[in-house]
């Protein structure tokens, strides 16, 4: 086509001048079109963000829930509907829903009171609920948390290696219903099971191996377990001094001070707190009540033999240096407490955690034959023994880190305890006793240590 000259070509100049000149009129007939659009694609933008971080927002008062249920999960009086309603509480202190709209949380218990489980769920309205056709949506949020490591411990025996550093023979028993049984040695013989022996427990663990073939354990024990760190490392002991606590004669004539076997009680006395340099031996029919505070034994054995009796409320036991030691022997009565507060809070007896070259128990005062020694080979131990047939309270905790606890008697042991619980270098048990390690936490006001009873593990989300 030939393109126009002349007055034609004049005439289509000013025509394309003014279609130039009117552009605005058609941007805005475009935006006009577009904008609905436009529109949409802001406004579901700006919900979409908006409901990330509402999402966020429940996601972390969740979170929040779960860990502080599965918190109290260790408190010793936590029942389910107090952990359920902690779980609850803190998610809505958190979430703080606003008015205009419903929400509704959830909570459940699980793992064999191991963990604690939440869901969440919020209906948020729309902003622009015409416009995008969509008047609400219903955001979901789950959290898990579980206690890594709980075990409800009770027993550890805490030697890494030793044969039998947890052992049963004859027809020694252990009734730990509520609670759990572990060892940390890696030997395949970690826990040991002799003759008719019987432990039963909430569960049983080996870091090694099980060797019971005769024995009963219910349930059987689980072996190749993570070891467990000393729960009570870093639990503070007391720092004896130099300062020594001696009996006085004429407080008692009947009383000793100080013979080569430590500070000698055969008569009926009251004894106060210290410091017992050289040990403290009860003897023949003698029947000794402590006054609450902590007995440290220095350099020497607390002995309780013959037909002697020792009790006390809110009383601890530290044994410390390379005589120290104890023996409970077989006629004797034995009925101990430990504090509820203090230093020693939970601990009925402790001991320093190192030892360098233990003396054994002296055992030329009475007749009681010495107790078999450990199934394998072991390291230098302090030697704590208990055979009284009559030693029926001991509630508290027994850390003993370089000891050996023997338990060789023929009758219940600790039964009338709210709870009892053991962590020791090794834990032997001989002839016919049952050590029962109950488990009743909210029966008393005995704090239980950090780490072990209830409060073992750390509560931590799961992914």
């Amino acid at each position: 086509m030939t393109p126009p000259h002349g007055p034609a070509r004049s005439r289509l100049s000013v025509l394309l001048r003014q279609f130039a000149q009117d552009r605005g009129g058609a941007f805005l007939i475009a935006f006009a079109v577009a904008l609905p659009v436009l529109l949409g694609s802001v406004s579901a933008a700006v919900e979409y963000s908006r409901l990330l971080y509402r999402k966020a927002q429940l996601q972390s008062a969740a979170d929040a829930g779960a860990l502080a249920g599965a918190t109290m999960l260790k408190l010793a009086n936590a029942d389910d509907a107090s952990v359920t309603s902690v779980t609850r509480q803190t998610i809505e202190g958190q979430a703080r829903t606003p008015g205009d709209r419903q929400s509704r949380v959830t909570a459940a218990i699980g793992d064999g009171r191991r963990s604690v489980s939440t869901v969440v769920e919020e209906t948020v309205p729309s902003l622009m609920g015409k416009l995008l056709s969509l008047p609400s949506t219903t955001l979901i949020v789950r959290a898990t948390a579980q206690l890594l490591g709980s075990v409800r411990l009770c027993l550890l025996a805490l030697d890494s290696s030793a044969k039998g550093a947890f052992d049963l023979e004859k027809k020694a028993q252990i009734t730990a219903d509520g609670c759990s049984l572990y060892s940390n040695s890696t030997s395949p013989s970690g826990i040991q099971g002799r003759d008719s022996a019987t432990a039963r427990a909430l569960s049983i663990c080996s870091a090694g191996g099980f060797d019971g073939a005769k024995a009963l354990f219910t349930p059987t024990p689980v072996t190749d377990c993570a070891p467990v760190g000393d729960p009570l490392k870093d639990r503070p002991l007391p720092s004896p001094d130099n300062t020594c606590l001696v009996l006085s004669p004429n407080a008692d004539p009947t009383t000793k001070s100080r013979s080569r076997h430590g500070n000698v009680v055969t008569a009926t006395v009251t004894l106060d707190p210290g410091t017992y340099c050289g040990g403290l031996h009860v003897t023949e029919t003698a029947m000794v009540t402590l006054r609450p505070g902590t007995y440290i034994m220095k350099d020497g054995p607390l002995i309780v033999d013959k037909k002697a009796s020792m009790s006390g409320q809110g009383v601890a036991f530290f044994f410390t240096g390379n005589k120290a030691g104890m023996l409970f022997d077989k006629d004797t009565t034995i009925s101990l407490t430990a504090p509820t507060s203090g230093l020693m809070a939970g601990l009925l007896m402790a001991e320093q955690r190192t030892v360098v070259n233990p003396v054994p128990v002296p055992i030329d005062l009475y007749l009681t034959p010495p107790p078999p020694p450990p199934p394998g080979p072991a390291p230098p131990m302090r030697q704590y023994r208990i055979i009284s047939d009559n030693a029926r309270t001991m509630l508290g905790t027994i850390y003993l880190p370089a000891g050996r606890l023997i338990i060789d008697g023929s009758r219940p042991v600790a039964d009338q305890s709210a709870y009892t619980v053991i962590v020791a270098r090794q834990i032997n048990l001989y002839e016919g006793p049952n050590l029962h390690l109950n488990a009743n936490y909210g029966a008393t006001s005995v704090p239980v240590p950090d780490g072990v009873g209830p409060k073992s593990g750390t509560a931590s989300l799961r992914s």
